[in-house]
């Protein structure tokens, strides 16, 4: 019989059920409101917004740049190959700026190192004009006749004393690359082949949903092409990790939501041998629309990682329908709402349980664990209102008679699991799995790397070490941010910091670095070049035996006397400061800011030590945080959980006592435990997001509990839906397990082996052994 109420609420949830599919669809109405920056979801280390606008600055050509090496045995053919591809991929629109060749204004480099004569020259020079002027005559005697000096952009008779050239010859050397004269373009030699260098920035960045797939497209193509003229391609950037990234979650997505939906239908077909039993997948779309919709709502939209991990709800939200379907095995005849009553209790404590155990992570300060733990507590509450109120009338005329198999083999288990008790007592079991325990904790290793998040093909690694080894790039993400109250007290620190860094560069530790001091010196340095300039006439002899005019050496000094003192900003504004400008972050609310950018690093941890002592010098390393920042959220993560365990106790013992509450959260606790142990026995690591994995085992293992403690069937048909649960489920995130992605196969693995352990303990959940076969009248 259905009661008035139970004949409103399918009319009542399918009012509610329309307004989230239309709430749905205007968060769908300019496309998909999905992200792929993965910085969206890692714990904030709270920097200042300077720091975060310094970030962000060194991250841009990270992100929109891409790096692409164009080799052949034969020089020309590399450069028309270079060419050739340049000029698509500035036509294809995708790029903002494409550049093979260096096409440079040979009169504005002339003119700014001329202006810059006092300005721009190197601490070294500066030292000796000052110190030994004596040599410094005799050097620039030697260069005006010696032929490997090397190329001068400024000719001697505008520049007698060769301050523009020593200038241009202490310019930092942007790794093994140079400039091949006769085409323009930036060539380095390496492995019998000449590898012309293009550079390329795209119009948006690898956080676009669109750009890295269509950028990696055309890369494809343009190595075909080159293939075809036998000219090997490499290729470096964010947007191609960031589209095998993107690829990688929707073939992801798709087998894991894919197997899992297959492996369940199959399931349920199985067991329960019906066609409209299939309609028990109703509540797992339900709830997948209602995580979606509440993340978008709370957040603004979702990240394709959240998507991933969310597919495994599958396995959880089809338990709810599979708590009354299973009791088909005791209820003869069986039918849908009398099924749902006599479960609705336990089904119910399951979505409450389950609820307190996912929101408890969202505390945590970690944005992916907030998104995830939303998502699917707000799909458990559609798959579970779904269960409740709109599949009870949809299978009113079911008549299940279910297979018989699965019944015994849960009876099985059950007569396996009391013969084992009388040869073995449970304090003993209890003792040989504690043993395991601390076996496998000894063993176990913890590992916090946001690298993990990364599931990078060998390919593309490969190819960015050797784009690296061949050029001598290797930008690192680490970076000196340096505050000052004005220019010059700026300059000054970051003096004091390249005394420092040139050490490690000494020391091979370093491979270089770039800063704002070796374009342009501070304005007392130059007030002393300029002293040092007006001794000089006293020491200039040899230049006058070996025939420099003495007007034209006059003439120059007092050009050079004259010459104003020049600012960053006009160092930036002509062509050698191209390489500057991004380091130079300009007036702050304090002053003025700057950044030192690295080059290969070869130990970040000598890093730190470098700004000691050093006022207004701080080392940005935002992995190495982030990585301190994991370590720290698996201890909050744990202490929330531990807090959730309490209030499901205080839940629970409503209906079954403070005896029974404990024991039905202590065995998921003891099933994450012996979970963790076996990641120390397989040699695994403990991971933040294998961590994630048995905190959420504990909140989805609370049911299995729940279930083996009411009984409702007796403990075999107990047994059987508890195995049916822990079945869909592990089809769920099991598939996780095989994830190329290493966070999600951590996370994926101890899920797995939580589920094993779980399904395992959950019969000392209940008050008896022994199976007792219930059969209820139709109602």
């Amino acid at each position: 019989m259905t009661l008035p109420s139970e004949r409103r609420l399918p009319w009542l949830f399918l009012i509610l059920l329309l307004a989230v599919v239309a709430l749905g669809a205007w968060q769908w109405r300019d496309g998909a409101p999905l992200s792929a920056n993965l910085m969206e979801l890692v714990p904030g280390t709270h920097p200042d917004a300077l720091e975060l606008r310094a970030e962000q600055r060194m991250q841009e050509p990270l992100n929109r740049d891409m790096l692409v090496l164009v080799g052949h045995t034969d020089r020309q053919q590399a450069v028309t190959m270079a060419q050739t591809l340049g000029e698509q991929w500035q036509a294809s629109g995708l790029f903002e700026k494409v550049q093979w060749n260096l096409q440079a204004d040979l009169p504005a480099l002339r003119t700014q190192l001329l202006q810059g004569r006092l300005a721009m020259l190197s601490a070294d020079d500066r030292q000796l004009l000052s110190e030994r002027p004596d040599a410094f005559i005799q050097q620039r005697v030697q260069a005006l006749f010696d032929p490997f000096t090397g190329f001068s952009l400024v000719p001697s008779q505008d520049d007698w004393l060769g301050l523009t050239g020593r200038i241009q010859n202490s310019q930092p050397q942007h790794g093994a690359v140079q400039l091949d004269i006769s085409s323009g373009a930036l060539i380095a030699d390496a492995d019998g082949k000449s590898w012309v260098l293009l550079r390329a920035r795209t119009t948006g960045s690898a956080f676009d949903m669109n750009q890295p797939l269509q950028v990696a497209a055309l890369l494809q193509h343009s190595r075909e092409q080159a293939a075809r003229a036998d000219v090997q391609l490499l290729a470096a950037s964010g947007l191609l990790y960031a589209a095998n990234g993107q690829q990688q979650a929707t073939r992801e997505m798709t087998w894991v939501g894919g197997g899992a939906t297959i492996g369940i239908l199959l399931l349920l077909l199985l067991a329960f041998r019906r066609w409209r039993v299939l309609l028990a997948f109703i509540p797992v779309l339900v709830g997948m629309l209602f995580g979606a919709v509440a993340c978008v709502a709370l957040f603004g939209h979702m990240h394709v990682m959240t998507l991933v991990l969310g597919s495994s709800l599958i396995g959880v939200a089809v338990d709810y329908p599979l708590h009354y379907l299973s009791k088909s095995w005791s209820l003869k005849p069986w039918h849908s709402w009398p099924a749902l009553r006599l479960t609705l209790s336990g089904l119910t404590l399951s979505l409450i349980t389950s609820a307190i155990g996912y929101l408890a992570l969202a505390w945590t300060p970690f944005p992916a664990l907030t998104q995830i733990a939303v998502f699917s507590a707000a799909g458990l509450l559609g798959a579970y209102l779904s269960a409740v109120c709109l599949l009870p009338a949809l299978l009113k005329n079911v008549e299940l008679r279910p297979a018989q198999w699965p019944l015994q083999l849960a009876e099985r288990l059950v007569r396996l699991r009391e013969n084992l008790l009388e040869h073995v007592r449970t304090p003993v079991l209890l003792t040989l799995l504690i043993a395991f325990c601390v076996g496998g904790l000894l063993q176990l290793e913890s590992r916090n790397d946001i690298r993990q998040w990364v599931g990078a093909p060998q390919r593309l690694t490969d190819e960015a070490q050797t784009i690296a080894r061949i050029t001598g790039y290797q930008p690192t993400s680490q970076f000196f941010l340096v505050r000052a109250a004005d220019q010059q007290q700026l300059l000054e620190r970051q003096a004091a910091l390249s005394e420092r860094l040139d050490q490690l560069v000494n020391l091979d530790k370093l491979q270089g670095y770039l800063a704002l001091n070796q374009l342009v010196s501070p304005p007392a340095q130059q007030q002393e070049v300029r002293e040092a300039l007006g001794k000089l006439p006293q020491f200039w002899q040899p230049l006058l035996e070996v025939g420099v005019p003495l007007a034209a050496l006059q003439t120059e000094l007092q050009q050079l006397q004259t010459l104003p003192a020049e600012d960053i900003d006009a160092a930036l504004a002509g062509p050698l400061g191209e390489p500057y400008r991004t380091l130079w972050l300009g007036p702050t609310e304090d002053g003025v800011a700057a950044m030192v950018s690295l080059q290969g690093l070869n130990n970040p941890s000598l890093l730190r030590v470098q700004a000691l002592d050093l006022p207004g010098v701080m080392l940005v390393d935002r992995l190495g945080d982030l990585n301190k920042v994991f370590a720290q959220t698996q201890i909050s993560a744990a202490e929330l959980k531990l807090a959730s365990c309490v209030l499901i106790v205080l839940v629970l013992m409503l209906p079954f006592g403070l005896g029974g509450a404990l024991r039905i959260v202590a065995l998921p606790l003891l099933a994450a435990l012996c979970s963790l142990a076996s990641l120390g026995w397989l040699g695994q690591p403990l991971t933040l997001f294998s961590l994630f994995g048995l905190l959420l085992v504990a909140a989805i293992s609370v049911d299995y509990a729940i279930l083996m403690r009411e009984q409702v069937g007796g403990a075999a048909v107990s047994l059987l839906g508890t195995l049916l649960a822990a079945a869909t489920t592990w089809l769920s995130f099991g598939l996780l397990a095989v994830s190329s992605t290493p966070a999600v196969s951590n996370f994926g693995l101890s899920v797995s082996l939580g589920l094993a352990f779980s399904f395992m303990l959950a019969p000392w959940a209940g008050r008896q052994t022994h199976a007792v076969a219930v059969t209820e009248p139709a109602a």
